[in-house]
């Protein structure tokens, strides 16, 4: 319990310095665009194993398959699969 209170507040701090310096502010920019590709990547793999349900695919939604789908897209997707494939990971 004391660990969600804790990144609660954190996630308060980070929306109220966002509030106070604004969308100007680069590094938080950068972070909230960082963040966006990570959900498109999730969103991307979602469909992906939604898809390949038919075909038996599934590759785990984690953080770091939701970097490479999101930061590469679909070349991203495909060396996902491609190393599923292969190594049988």
């Amino acid at each position: 319990m004391n660990n969600f209170l804790m990144i609660g507040a954190a996630v308060l701090v980070f929306f109220f310095l966002l509030l106070i310096l604004g969308t100007s502010f680069h590094p938080l920019r950068w972070v909230g665009k960082l963040a966006v590709r990570f959900m498109v990547g999730a969103l991307l793999l979602f469909l992906l194993n939604v898809i390949g349900e038919s075909f038996s695919l599934h590759i785990p939604i984690n953080v770091a398959t939701a970097a490479v789908g999101g930061l590469l897209g679909i070349p991203g997707i495909t060396a996902l699969v491609l190393i599923k494939y292969t190594l049988g990971v």
